[in-house]
């Protein structure tokens, strides 16, 4: 692994390889974590991949070292996880407990003599992870060891100006830190604003109500009609079923088509429900299918190429569907779907295990299967517009009570029958379509801000990295011509180990090579 070229350097500068401005590199303990408490915390990898360390959820060593001064972090070392999808991550350590490290870790402490914040920011900056991604590519794991790590160059800044480079990262870090954190808070909010406008479109406050525009404009009003949607939802369970039937080659007597109709569930009316004038609740499956795509859920067979099989996962944060991501099936999975049931226009898939209450329209066109993490949302009555349904199965209000229904202690799971019979508020339609224009409305002005956010934070992270690469290429702070020259720092350390090893170290130690 080298690094930046030396002629590119700044005067008064020098190249020079991390294992050379480093305490031998060393590979950590190798032990398995543990919850029961002990003396001896054991920092693992994961621990240091958010770029900090809460030592409050760092588990324990389960067998510590017989001898924990080989291992024992201190303050001023810098760990770097030496394989995995995170390889390259490092972390300058500080105000450490009595911990070890894990041995997918590798230590460096940099000499007294330098800056180890210095240091610490080169492995944070575009030119080391360069070097990273170049080592790593085309492993099936991606990895790096001690000895490339120590053979790493970087540009080291006379001594002085360390200091003063480090001060500038940390000022115009303080400053993105504030304005990132000022951008995740609007995130919150937007993400508040748009339950509290779905919440509101439920319970009749988003748009005035049909009944007050009647009043107002003196003519009657036509309120949402329970009889009415029972009626239909019965005309259409006969009429499908007489389908059925004819399908297979019988010959339906009219009361055969009547037979067995499955009375809807009715509808537990959650307690901050609201029922403004001409409203009225039922349950979800008095006014809608609700299909479960696999019902034995059974794992289907899956394949390298193949249909998409779509979950809850393939939900672009655009309202789209990816159905690129995740597993496929093979077409007799298909066909056995489309075999149960059919898509049409306006139906959506409402995400019931895991990630509970996201819903997406489906396509009408059926090269994709939907997997039993997802159910499928039919209207079957024209009481009720299908884009004010995906508002309601989308809404506050009926997210809090499917998280209050949710069966499963481990992931998350809305039962089918829990889902049928959640409750769904009615209003006229004339209101409903007025609803979803105004929630339309709103959320694509949020959508817009959260695009301009997202943009935001995505040029602050480049920022972040362009401080980083202006500092080691000498053009983030001016360089002082009376610093002591870098080479000189160098060659100071070099004595010192010299010394060390005339007076009984190692002369392996003394070139840095790799501590086991």
């Amino acid at each position: 692994m080298s690094g930046p070229k030396t002629n590119a350097l700044p005067t008064g500068w020098a190249s020079a390889k991390l294992g050379e401005i480093c305490d031998p590199p060393q590979y950590g303990w190798t032990t398995s974590a543990t919850d029961a408490s002990n003396a001896v915390k054991l920092l693992r990898s994961t621990d240091i991949s958010h770029g900090t360390v809460n030592w409050e959820t760092v588990p324990f060593c389960e067998t510590p070292p017989p001898a924990i001064e080989k291992y024992q972090l201190h303050s001023g070392d810098i760990v770097i996880t030496r394989t995995g999808a995170g390889v390259g991550n490092s972390l300058l350590l500080d105000d450490c407990p009595r911990s070890v490290f894990a041995s997918y870790l590798i230590r460096f402490r940099p000499h007294d003599a330098l800056s180890a914040e210095y240091v610490a920011y080169f492995l944070k900056g575009p030119s080391y992870r360069t070097l990273i991604s170049q080592n790593a590519a085309g492993i099936a794991q991606p990895n790096v060891n001690a000895t490339k790590l120590a053979s790493l160059e970087l540009p080291l800044a006379p001594r002085k100006t360390q200091d003063t480079i480090v001060a500038e990262i940390e000022k115009q870090f303080t400053r993105l830190d504030a304005a990132v954190a000022a951008l995740e808070r609007v995130q919150a909010n937007l993400k508040r604003y748009r339950a509290a406008v779905l919440k509101a479109a439920c319970e009749g406050r988003l748009v005035p109500t049909e009944a007050e525009l009647a009043r107002r404009d003196g003519r009657p009003n036509e309120p949402a009609s329970v009889e009415r949607i029972l009626a239909e939802r019965r005309s259409h369970w006969e009429t499908a079923k007489l389908a059925k039937l004819k399908a297979s080659g019988k010959t339906p007597k009219d009361q055969n088509s009547k037979d067995g109709y499955p009375h809807p569930s009715s509808a537990s009316l959650p307690e901050m429900s609201v029922k403004p004038d001409g409203w009225t609740w039922v349950s979800l499956e008095t006014v809608a299918d609700v299909i479960d795509p696999n019902p034995s859920h059974r794992m289907p067979h899956y394949v390298d190429d193949g249909i998409s099989f779509i979950s809850s996962e393939n939900f672009t944060d655009q309202d789209g569907i990816d159905f690129s991501l995740g597993k496929k099936v093979t077409n007799e999975t298909l066909q056995q779907q489309i075999a149960r049931f059919t898509i049409e226009e306006g139906d959506f898939a409402l995400s019931r295990i895991g990630t509970i209450g996201k819903t997406r329209f489906l396509p009408t066109e059926r090269n994709y299967c939907l997997s039993h993490a997802l159910v499928l949302i039919q209207s079957t009555t024209s009481a009720i517009d299908r884009r004010f349904l995906r508002v309601v199965c989308s809404s506050e209000a009926i997210g809090v009570l499917a998280k209050e229904r949710v069966q499963s202690v481990g992931v998350p799971d809305l039962g089918m029958a829990k889902i049928r019979s959640l409750p769904t508020p009615i209003p006229p339609l004339p209101e409903q379509l007025r609803i979803v224009a105004e929630v339309d409305r709103r959320l694509s002005i949020i959508h817009e801000v959260e695009i301009e956010v997202d943009s935001d934070l995505r040029r602050a992270k480049r920022l972040r990295q362009s401080i980083l690469k202006y500092a080691f290429e000498g053009n983030l702070v001016p360089q002082d011509p009376n610093d002591e020259p870098a080479n000189v720092l160098l060659e100071r350390i070099r004595s010192e180990r010299e010394a060390k090893t005339g007076s009984g170290k190692s002369r392996k130690q003394a070139r840095g090579v790799v501590v086991q």
